[in-house]
């Protein structure tokens, strides 16, 4: 009788997990990632400035922003030597 069971149980089991597969995933279409930890501070500043990447050595105010925030958070090593900035190590507020 057990076993009958367990067989059962093992089908139920089976067609509840066909039924919640990831229908996007063979549709051809991409599923958007998201970012593991989310956006880091630096990410979110220039979303909310606007710029892309090549607009970064050119704005005052990721500049102004760099210039306050570079000794706790993450800043582009590119863009701190572009500006002659440098990280003040174990500083962090």
């Amino acid at each position: 009788m057990l076993g009958n069971f367990q067989s059962l149980t093992c089908r139920r089991m089976i067609s509840q997990m066909a039924r919640h597969r990831n229908s996007a995933w063979a549709s051809g279409f991409s599923v958007p990632r998201v970012p593991a930890g989310g956006a880091t501070a630096f990410e979110e500043c220039v979303r909310r400035l606007r710029l892309q990447e090549h607009e970064y050595a050119h704005s005052a105010e990721l500049r102004t922003w760099c210039w306050e925030n570079k000794d706790r958070c993450y800043i582009p090593e590119w863009l701190l030597k572009t500006w002659g900035m440098f990280v003040e190590p174990g500083m962090s507020r």
